[in-house]
């Protein structure tokens, strides 16, 4: 399940130095996020699939629209190529 996952994921982390107190947005070591997975959508106490942010991150979406571009948001419907070129446009907005 995803949140055996996440806790595996924490964990190397954790091995890799990251310390989860302290300020959200500072410098990691080592930052692991569950974008996707192959149910669509996931809810859980300390997780959200897909990751609430990746429809915002052109370092996320670049990559998964150049390996799968036809791949879809289950929320949204959108495809891969949809969203990054929704996030290209705001970006190039006044």
């Amino acid at each position: 399940m995803p949140d055996d996952l996440l806790r595996s994921l924490q964990k190397l982390e954790a091995e890799f130095g990251r310390k989860r107190r302290g300020q959200r947005w500072r410098s990691r070591t080592l930052d692991l996020d569950i974008l996707f997975w192959s149910e669509g959508v996931f809810v859980g106490q300390d997780l959200v699939i897909p990751h609430r942010d990746l429809r915002h991150r052109s370092f996320v979406l670049a990559p998964l629209t150049q390996i799968a571009p036809q791949w879809r948001d289950p929320l949204t419907g959108l495809s891969a190529r949809q969203l990054s070129a929704r996030l290209d446009r705001a970006r190039s907005l006044p």
